[in-house]
């Protein structure tokens, strides 16, 4: 094991060897990213933000393909991204508690309101 994983926010962390995929580490540390193509980059379900000083190994010409220049705001597909040391990625919220949320942001405007 010499790469280490942090996933936030839960902050979460777990040893894995290096040349393993953010997906598969985060199965190891069972931290859930969410996807439908079971790592083989068809779904772009599995993106994550990588936090800057992150070691990681070569963007492959597939993952770029498919990331259309989104690599450069550091999301990065987990099932493609190989660590080569130390790495700390941020996971999207999860879209339902992400609407939950938004919604009673918006509820709570509106009451705000009327008072």
């Amino acid at each position: 094991m010499d790469a280490e994983i942090t996933f936030w926010p839960s902050g979460r962390a777990v040893k894995v060897k290096r040349g393993t995929s953010v997906l598969d580490a985060s199965r190891r540390a069972g931290v859930s990213i969410a996807t439908r193509c079971g790592g083989k980059a068809a779904c772009f379900m599995c993106k994550v933000t990588v936090l800057p000083g992150s070691e990681l190994l070569p963007m492959g010409d597939e993952e770029r393909r498919k990331l259309a220049g989104l690599e450069e705001k550091n999301i990065r597909l987990s099932c493609q991204t190989r660590v080569s040391g130390k790495v700390e990625v941020e996971l999207p919220p999860d879209p339902l508690r992400a609407a939950v949320a938004k919604a009673l942001a918006r509820q709570k405007e509106e009451s705000d309101e009327l008072w």
